[in-house]
């Protein structure tokens, strides 16, 4: 899809593949043949980094939510599929404009503090990434969500230690995050994020703490550019699309599957 048009981020998105496959596959109550905004007692998911738009559209056109097709008119004129996801061209499965890094969680606190109220007993969850961890409004949410005991939103950070400039700790240390989240009033999870199976079981496993007065926070440890190896850990590859001779390599590396490549 990035390398269609040259543009676009594909580190991010190959490391959130199997929190993708698993959330949409395995973990979240949904219809996507009945979408709606409002998704009333059904559970609903904010991403936060907007820019790993790429896997997201995947796996909302393969779980059905439009059609698979259409995954080839991404980043084009007049497309549904816009580099950040947004609401303007109407598109099954995305709810918020995203990708202004920072926001996601604030929406994602309205949106479950709305379901509380409301008595929905569905869950809210979200993405985040930890270059998002030096913004402000993160941790301005974080608090708010503690405080209002916001429990039925679960929460997952993407820690893959890379952002545009570079390494996390090159840029802005952000330091040791599960006792910086325990600090804010949170109970906090961990896990391998690109093992399919241990994302499944955390993901179950944050179910079980909801609903006892604290939000969720999950922490995945990623790997930019999993299963590319010249990708793999390389800043460059936030948000530069391989070029046709790089992108065969990478496609020799990974095992095709969908059968619409």
């Amino acid at each position: 899809m990035t390398s269609a048009v040259n543009s676009g981020h594909p580190g991010g998105s190959l490391g959130c593949t199997e929190f993708f496959v698993a959330m949409y596959y395995e973990i979240m109550k949904i219809d996507p043949s009945a979408f709606t905004m409002d998704g009333k007692n059904e559970d609903l998911f904010f991403l936060s980094n907007g820019h790993i738009s790429p896997v997201w559209y995947s796996v909302l056109a393969h779980r059905g939510f439009f059609p698979v097709k259409e995954l080839a008119t991404f980043r084009k004129i007049n497309s549904r599929l816009q580099g950040h996801p947004t609401t303007a061209e109407h598109l099954p499965g995305i709810r918020v404009a995203s990708g202004s890094l920072g926001q996601g969680l604030s929406v994602a606190i309205g949106a479950a503090l709305a379901k509380k109220l409301n008595g929905d007993k569905a869950f809210v969850y979200t993405l985040q990434s930890d270059g998002e961890m030096e913004e402000g409004q993160i941790w301005e949410g974080a608090m708010f969500a503690a405080a209002r005991k916001v429990d039925n939103l679960i929460c997952s950070l993407d820690l893959n230690g890379i952002q545009i400039d570079g390494k996390t700790e090159d840029v802005l240390p952000i330091g040791e995050l599960k006792p910086k989240w325990l600090a804010f009033g949170w109970d906090v999870l961990e896990c391998d994020g690109n093992d399919i199976e241990k994302v499944i079981a955390t993901l179950k496993e944050a179910q079980k703490h909801t609903g006892k007065g604290k939000p969720v926070m999950i922490l995945l440890r990623t790997v930019l550019g999993k299963g590319v190896d010249y990708m793999e850990h390389h800043a460059k590859w936030h948000g530069t699309a391989a070029n046709p001779e790089e992108l065969k390599k990478a496609l020799a590396q990974l095992e095709e599957t969908s059968g619409d490549y």
